[in-house]
């Protein structure tokens, strides 16, 4: 089983291309995320490409979306990998295609259907739990949530259960934006934080880094202590690499007009932090 060699540079590359390709299909339908996306695109790139394990197209490693809203980084990932067809995302959420704005499950390539917050957390729980108590195997179990989410009561129960059950083949990244879909997360629910004291009171271990940082995301994972389930507070922007995206509530749910997509494919550089 081989477990992907980790080059910074070309998830550099691949991120870029990725974005470029989101922004294209942004022109065929007139909402589709890419901001969520786009802010949690180093970390799912280090998820498929540096952390999971594959032999033939095949993984004993689960990866799940908790943040469903952020599927299009996940579904340019896919169609890299060949899991996924270019016809796919093509067709992407049109009545002929496969592909919603949210993923589900039956879908080459996806574990569970989320979308609706506050579900992930239980779900990557379960799936860890059976992997390491019941079949005894040494799959790991990777779930990218929002930080809303953890607005979710449901998200902290199963976090507590995680740490009870000592699942230490789950992680979790945390895309932390500091956004919600119609402001700052530190205006709407300022008792939120301190976010990684609280982890820690759960029984989690956790690391804070750039999300944007690929090297750091990858380095923070790989040199855990393990023993206990394990989050990365990833630090991003949403709407990471496109200059008027960023920190932007609106777009969060639209589509960029002609302008706007030939200006946003302008600006996109490879990004390192």
């Amino acid at each position: 089983m081989r477990r992907n060699a980790f080059d910074v540079t070309g998830a550099r590359q691949r991120c870029l291309k990725y974005r470029r390709r989101i922004l294209d299909i942004s022109q065929q339908v007139q909402a589709l995320h890419a901001a969520a996306a786009f802010s949690s695109m180093e970390m799912v790139d280090c998820i498929y490409h540096g952390l999971m394990r594959w032999q033939d197209g095949v993984s004993p490693d689960t990866f799940l979306m908790s943040k469903g809203h952020g599927c299009m980084v996940q579904y340019a990932i896919l169609e890299d990998l060949g899991i996924l067809s270019r016809e796919d995302l093509d067709l992407y959420c049109k009545p002929e295609g496969r592909l919603g704005c949210h993923p589900d499950y039956g879908v080459p390539g996806i574990e569970a259907s989320t979308g609706s917050l506050g579900h992930g957390m239980g779900l990557a729980t379960g799936i860890a739990y059976t992997e390491k108590a019941i079949r005894k195997g040494d799959g790991k179990v990777f779930v990218v949530l929002s930080d809303g989410e953890l607005q979710e009561g449901s998200t902290w129960e199963c976090m507590m259960m995680a740490a009870n059950l000592e699942v230490d083949n789950l992680v979790a990244l945390l895309d932390h934006n500091g956004m919600q879909s119609f402001g700052n997360t530190c205006d709407t629910h300022p008792q939120f934080y301190p976010i990684r004291e609280k982890v820690e009171a759960f029984g989690w271990e956790t690391a804070e880094v750039n999300g944007h940082d690929a090297e750091a995301v990858h380095a923070a994972i790989t040199s855990r202590a393990g023993g206990r389930p394990f989050m990365l507070i990833g630090n991003t922007v949403k709407g990471r690499g496109v200059s008027f995206m960023e920190g932007v509530p609106i777009w969060h749910y639209r589509s960029p007009n002609p302008e706007e997509y030939a200006q946003a494919c302008a600006e996109l550089v490879e990004i390192s932090t």
